[in-house]
C-alpha cells in the first residue's frame, strides 16, 4: 500500500492511501512520529507517540499541530496492526509563516484583552454592588433615626399636654348681661335708679327691687 503526503505546511499535513477492502467495514490506524529512527527502532507500533482511528469508508486524513521544520514519519495501516516499510511515509515540515504568527499573536493578544475586560467588568459590578448596599443601609438608618426622633418629639409633646390638663379646656364664656335701664316714677316724682337684670341672679335682683321700692315709699300721716 503506497500513501501520500501532501499539503504540507508548518503545523499541518494531509496523508492520503488506497482502500483496502479488509478495513472498510474495520478502521484504519494512523501513526506519526517526529525525528523518528526506524534504524534504532524499527516500524513496532508501539514506538509511535501518536496514533489515531480513522473509519474505514474513509481514504485521507489532515494531521494537525505539528512543529514547524521538523521530519516526521507517518504510517497508515488496517486496524491496529504493526505497519511495513510501504505503508510508511516521511515528510518535512515548513517554516512557519511570519503573518500567521503574528495572526496567532493577534488572537493571543485579544483573547488576553476579552479576558482582562471581562474579569474588569465583573469586579466593577462587585464595587458597584457593595457601594450601593452601604448607600442603601445609611438611608435606612437615617430614615429609622428620623422616625425615631419623630416619635420622641410626639412623646414630648403629649407628656406636657399631660402636665398642663388646664390648658385642653376652655374657659366658659360669660353669658351676655342684659342691662335694661327703667325710670319708674314715684307718686312723688321722684325717679327710682336703674337696675341690671342678669340672667344669672334673677331672683336676688328682683327680691333687692322690691325691698328698694317699699324703702323709697312715703310714710302716710306726716
Amino acid at each position: 500500500m503506497v500513501i501520500a503526503v501532501q499539503n504540507v505546511t508548518a503545523n499541518t499535513a494531509m496523508v492520503l492511501w488506497p482502500t483496502i477492502p479488509s478495513c472498510v467495514d474495520s478502521f484504519y490506524s494512523i501513526m506519526y512520529q517526529s525525528n523518528f529512527n526506524t534504524m534504532m527502532s524499527g516500524y513496532s507500533r508501539e514506538h509511535f507517540q501518536r496514533q489515531e482511528r480513522i473509519p474505514g469508508s474513509r481514504t485521507f486524513y489532515i494531521v494537525e499541530n505539528l512543529t514547524p521544520l521538523t521530519t516526521y514519519i507517518l504510517c497508515v495501516t488496517c486496524q491496529s496492526a504493526n505497519p511495513t516499510s510501504d505503508q510508511c511515509k516521511i515528510f518535512h515540515t515548513l517554516a512557519q509563516d511570519p503573518s500567521s504568527v503574528n495572526s496567532k499573536k493577534k488572537d493571543l493578544a485579544l483573547g488576553i484583552w476579552l479576558t482582562s475586560s471581562i474579569i474588569l467588568f465583573i469586579i466593577a459590578c462587585i464595587l458597584l454592588y457593595g457601594c450601593l448596599h452601604i448607600w442603601w443601609r445609611k438611608r435606612q438608618e437615617r430614615a429609622r433615626a428620623q422616625n425615631v426622633e419623630s416619635n420622641d418629639m410626639d412623646k414630648r409633646q403629649a407628656w406636657v399636654k399631660d402636665e398642663n390638663p388646664e390648658e385642653n379646656y376652655e374657659k366658659p364664656s360669660l353669658l351676655p348681661v342684659n342691662e335694661d335701664k327703667r325710670e319708674e316714677a314715684n307718686t312723688d316724682g321722684s325717679h327710682v335708679a336703674s337696675t341690671i337684670k342678669d340672667p344669672l341672679t334673677a331672683e336676688e335682683t328682683n327680691s333687692l327691687t322690691r325691698n328698694e321700692e317699699i324703702a323709697i315709699q312715703p310714710v302716710e300721716g306726716n
